[in-house]
């Protein structure tokens, strides 16, 4: 038998004739020239005394090296018992990328997670890994196949990185349901983009102007303006003012207890502004929320479109409805309260999560700071105060 190597196979000539050589090393290795000419890889072995023959790939397709060594790894596979005509049944009935995620939107999702993040897992879902990935099955993706998907979101580093999340749980769940070997998710070793965190939050001066453009749309946008003044009052994350009822409220106590927000129950303290921003809304027997919209018996959807009306109002062209809450918690430090606490009134359980406002407390101290050496300084320096 010859040792079947590049040179080997280029001189090989059909002569008419279908014919087979064997490796004189790798038992089980080997090449085949049909009649037509056509040169293929194979290995044939027995399973359970009987000689099967599995493709390994075309001699103008794959290198002499790849073969031997795919050729390696098969014989390995099955002296360790595998067989790989029933692993290849099993993976033409198993589902794909596009199936996974359906299953894992349809079960997973609704019963794990809040309803925002089953939005975001969707979106995900629908519009990237779908489109992307979906005809492959699931056990043949690869980090190559992440990694590219990956890649090719890096001018939208968030979401790239928000995608790689869900893949990472659907390829998890993939294996709970018996649909990947344990432990061997594509996802792993990708690493995240370093997304640059927006601490954007209103001055005492931006903060009037938006007042006045908030008194000027009262009248045309009455429940967004009770919203966007009840988020910058309490410091509440837009989905839990936006779906507020008025079961939650209780005015007398001056407090909201929200049965579940993204960190379950939350007691949120009301001022006496608040209140009145409360006050002053309409109640409907048919309607259970607080910001009500068009819709009999539904919440305000759309927020972001009056935003942006009254942002450009005021000036505050770059301010997202989320620096509302910034700004919530920049006042907070500057009134001298501490993380511990701005967590408790963000609703945080995590200190990390409040430790990224810790910047902002630099204003307030380098102002005392200041006060202090002006005064050591005028002594010092013989100045009048």
């Amino acid at each position: 038998m010859p040792r079947i190597t590049k040179r080997f196979v280029e001189s090989l000539k059909s002569n008419g004739v279908d014919r087979e050589y064997r490796d004189d090393r790798l038992k089980g290795f080997g090449v085949r020239v049909r009649k037509s000419g056509l040169k293929s890889y194979f290995v044939k072995t027995r399973i359970n005394g009987v000689q099967r023959r599995f493709p390994i790939g075309d001699c103008e397709v794959i290198s002499n090296y790849q073969a031997r060594d795919k050729a390696k790894k098969l014989i390995g596979r099955i002296a360790d018992g595998e067989d790989p005509r029933v692993i290849r049944k099993v993976r033409r009935r198993q589902p794909s990328i596009k199936e996974l995620g359906q299953r894992f939107l349809e079960e997973y999702v609704p019963t794990h997670l809040k309803p925002s993040t089953q939005r975001e897992y969707k979106r995900s879902v629908e519009l990237f890994i779908t489109p992307k990935l979906g005809a492959m099955k699931v056990w043949e993706v690869d980090g190559g196949n992440i990694a590219e998907l990956h890649h090719g979101l890096r001018h939208i580093p968030y979401q790239a990185n928000r995608t790689l999340g869900v893949l990472s749980k659907m390829f998890n769940q993939a294996e709970v349901w018996g649909l990947r070997q344990e432990g061997s998710s594509p996802c792993r070793h990708i690493k995240k983009y370093k997304e640059e965190k927006r601490e954007r939050f209103l001055s005492a001066e931006e903060l009037k102007r938006l007042g006045k453009a908030l008194q000027e749309e009262e009248q045309e946008a009455t429940a967004a303006v009770a919203a966007y003044r009840l988020l910058i009052l309490t410091g509440c994350r837009l989905g839990e003012i936006q779906t507020l009822q008025w079961d939650y409220v209780d005015l007398e106590d001056k407090v909201i207890r929200l049965p579940d927000s993204k960190t379950g129950e939350k007691t949120v303290y009301l001022n006496d502004d608040a209140v009145s921003v409360l006050k002053a809304l309409p109640r409907f027997d048919d309607n259970p929320y607080v910001i009500t919209g068009r819709k009999e018996g539904q919440y305000l959807t759309d927020l972001q479109k009056p935003w942006r009306r009254i942002r450009a109002r005021a000036k505050l062209g770059d301010v997202r409805i989320h620096d509302l809450r910034h700004t919530y918690a920049s006042s907070a430090l500057a009134l001298g309260q501490g993380l511990p606490m701005i967590g408790k009134l963000l609703g945080h359980t995590q200190v990390q999560t409040t430790a990224r406002y810790a910047h902002l407390a630099d204003d307030p101290v380098r102002e005392a700071g200041t006060l202090v050496s002006n005064s050591i300084g005028n002594a010092l320096f013989n100045r009048v105060a």
